[in-house]
């Protein structure tokens, strides 16, 4: 089997697996539970892991040249290298956006659209989860329920701050700063896209009066 082949063979389990895996973080995160439930939590985000861990190696073993793929896959070394750092397990969302990329058409402002949509939200909705997993047994801690962690999100990414929630922890400020930057990019993008989408209205105008006239 190829590289692509394996690729088309595991990407929709493996989204399946990313969105278990949202589920389990999430009810962890969220949910008030028992020794036992919190148990389950974790073997659930753990096999999850081990099949991420599976698809990273059979990747690397048909990858050709593999020290190529090696070197332009980091992202994906680190979501089988970072197991037990709790907010960046998250990475392994990877394989959801992947899929949501190849199911957005080939037009580029779908795909865009598609990314500006569902991205920003499960950007958002992550965000909110890692920083209160960090913030809400800490001592001093201003975000406590998960309420106040997407309120915080919300205005994280969209630069306003209004700063009557914030991170007190070095892990909550450096998912505060990776949510600021990746707010600007969206922005950015947002602009980018209206930029495009207006000079194509004026160009098809403008050639649509050229053959009238």
């Amino acid at each position: 089997m190829t590289l692509a082949g394996w690729k088309r063979v595991s990407e929709w389990p493996l989204a399946l697996a990313a969105v278990v895996f949202l589920a389990a973080y999430a009810w962890s995160v969220i949910g008030d539970l028992a020794s036992e439930q919190e148990a389950a939590a974790e073997v659930t985000m753990n096999v999850v892991w081990l099949a991420f861990v599976i698809d990273y190696g059979v990747s690397l073993y048909l990858a050709k040249p593999r020290t190529r793929w090696f070197f332009t896959h980091l992202h994906e070394l680190a979501v089988v290298a970072l197991p037990f750092l709790r907010p960046l397990r998250l990475l392994r969302l990877i394989a959801l956006v992947r899929v949501l990329h190849n199911s957005a058409g080939a037009a580029l402002r779908g795909q865009v659209t598609v990314y500006l949509v569902t991205g920003s939200a499960l950007l958002v909705f992550v965000a909110a989860l890692a920083v209160l997993d960090v913030e809400q047994n800490a001592a001093g801690a201003n975000i406590q329920s998960f309420g106040d962690a997407v309120w915080w999100a919300f205005v994280t990414i969209t630069t306003v701050g209004y700063g009557d929630y914030f991170p007190v922890t070095f892990p909550g400020r450096m998912i505060a700063v990776g949510l600021m930057v990746s707010g600007i990019a969206i922005l950015g993008t947002v602009t980018a896209t209206l930029a495009s989408w207006f000079v194509e209205l004026v160009n098809q105008r403008g050639l649509s009066d050229s053959r009238s006239a």
